[in-house]
């Protein structure tokens, strides 16, 4: 979509929730939560009242709204009413700690943040710094009285004391619509900034072309509404739409994710490799996903093995992609039917992608180089950051930090983060690529791949193994290890070493944190393995 294809003036929040209305499908359920659901009439009360609880609060138009809210109606009801209100929401982890939403909410300078009861205790520590912060709204929980001049409120007080109509801010499509903080795996969070139009061009360019959706699918995402994958998946893909979402506000532990599978039978089901393996390494029946039409993989680039071992069990696709929360979801995926396992696939219509070298010279295709892309949906800058935005969107053009190969074919596969990869022998080696060969042992759940000086200096694989059985392994297990890498990729990409752990180190979206591996394992503790 490019300019001049959006309405002008537009509220996004309209698009997504009162056109269901318009349309005819206010008793549609659009929000599965535990035991409960909510119609599309009922979830625009329920925005409507946000909107008005937050500007009965003294919030002026583009003022942002902190949102640290377990997904749920709540959730949908805040991120929608506060863009009709004209204001900006910025959902934020639920995960972090203390220090990171001290950051966030004196770098957003949000005067108003709704926060989920079960995750106060952790925001409490930050709030005696938070410079801005004027109202603190609690969903579902106590609101002791708090410190300083910050008032506290119960959101269903307030909602129940809102009106239920709301009149739409008159908006432009590129005005400003939400915030979303990277999850980068270093350095302090970037907020990405994102206008109205850019939820429309991820419905229409990978929503509708690739998935295929409609109003008769129900979408249930692993990854949370906080995330810009999970967003995507379980919000504004099925409210455009007019489908149903299922929201869960608890942790996606397996037997978790299986009985809300079971239960609410979802058509379209969005996780992450590390969910995936979770999900694999449980006791279930092969009958779970029989309503599923398209499983759908991102954050991390998917190992074949689990797509095949996937595959064995449940017969379903897993359409592995790649997006990121600038670019707000995949821009390049594979297609069903057409699944090339260990690719991120080809590109989604409405986006374009080039792989170059350090000098932004094309490379041919079968080169590893650093993926470039283009699409209307990217932020417009990074929140007062503005060397980092240079160094990143480039006119049309943002660099995403990956590195890629693109095939003859129009597929790209994925090598690596910019900063992950390794030049062994004064070649380039995949971590990405080794992790793989690792993971196609039936011994190994998960693993990680660095680079790591030996003796010399030289930088060498070195791995960390998660084993299925758990337990640290052994010496004639690391050495079998070896050679089973040795014979499915180069010689030279196999792991000096092999380190047995309990857990390696993820993002919440299960990124690995290769930059954490790397600081603890500043120098081996014994000489590596050598394998002739």
């Amino acid at each position: 979509m490019g300019e001049g294809r959006f309405p002008d003036p537009m509220n996004v929040a309209t698009l997504f929730v009162d056109r269901n209305i318009d349309e005819g499908r206010g008793e549609a359920v659009a929000i599965l939560c535990q035991d409960k659901q909510f119609t599309y009439r009922q979830v625009q009360e329920m925005v409507n009242r946000t909107g008005n609880l937050l500007l009965g609060l003294g919030l002026q138009p583009e003022q942002r709204v902190l949102m640290l809210v377990l997904d749920g109606p709540e959730f949908a009801a805040t991120f929608f009413g506060a863009i009709k209100a004209g204001l900006v929401p910025v959902p934020v982890n639920t995960s972090l700690r203390a220090a990171d939403y001290r950051f966030m909410l004196n770098d957003s300078r949000a005067p108003v943040a709704l926060v989920s009861g079960a995750l106060l205790p952790e925001l409490e520590p930050a709030l005696a710094e938070a410079r801005y912060l004027r109202h603190l709204v609690v969903v579902d929980g106590e609101t002791a009285p708090g410190r300083g001049d910050i008032r506290r409120h119960d959101y269903k007080t307030l909602l129940a004391a809102a009106p239920g109509t709301l009149a739409a801010e008159r908006r432009s499509p590129d005005d400003v619509a939400f915030w979303l903080y990277t999850s980068g795996t270093t350095g302090m969070p970037k907020a990405a900034v994102h206008l109205q139009h850019d939820m429309l061009v991820c419905c229409e360019a990978y929503a509708r072309q690739v998935l295929a959706i409609t109003a008769a699918d129900r979408t249930y995402s692993v990854a949370k509404l906080f995330f810009a994958y999970g967003l995507g998946n379980a919000l504004y893909f099925p409210f455009w739409v007019g489908g149903s979402t299922v929201l869960d506000p608890g942790r996606p532990e397996p037997r978790r994710v299986l009985d809300n599978v079971t239960r609410h039978r979802p058509t379209l089901f969005f996780s992450v490799p590390t969910n995936y393996a979770a999900i694999l390494s449980s006791q279930d029946e092969r009958q779970t996903f029989q309503s599923v039409r398209a499983c759908v993989s991102a954050g991390e680039g998917l190992p074949p093995v689990l797509y095949q071992r996937w595959q064995e069990r449940y017969g379903v696709e897993i359409l592995d992609g790649i997006g990121s929360t600038e670019v707000l979801h995949i821009f390049i995926s594979n297609r069903p039917g057409q699944v090339r396992p260990g690719s991120s696939g080809t590109l989604v219509p409405g986006y374009e992608a080039r792989v170059v070298d350090d000098i932004d010279r094309r490379v041919p295709n079968g080169e590893i180089g650093n993926l470039l892309v283009k699409g209307d949906s990217t932020c417009a800058y990074y929140w007062n950051q503005h060397e980092k935005t240079k160094r990143t969107i480039e006119g049309d053009w943002i660099r995403t930090g990956d590195k890629y190969v693109r095939d003859s074919d129009g597929f790209f596969w994925y090598a690596g983060r910019t900063d992950d990869m390794l030049k062994v022998s004064g070649q380039w080696v995949s971590p990405v690529e080794v992790e793989a060969a690792l993971m196609a042992h039936q011994a190994v759940l998960e693993c990680a791949v660095i680079g790591l000086a030996d003796d010399e200096g030289l930088i060498k694989p070195k791995a960390f193994v998660v084993l299925r059985q758990g337990g640290l392994g052994t010496d004639a297990l690391a050495v079998e290890l070896q050679e089973f890498v040795k014979a499915r990729i180069a010689p030279h990409k196999y792991p000096r070493w092999v380190e047995f752990v309990a857990q390696v180190p993820k993002t919440a979206t299960g990124k690995i944190q290769r930059y954490k591996l790397r600081e603890q394992a500043a120098a081996p503790s014994r000489p590596p393995v050598e394998v002739s």
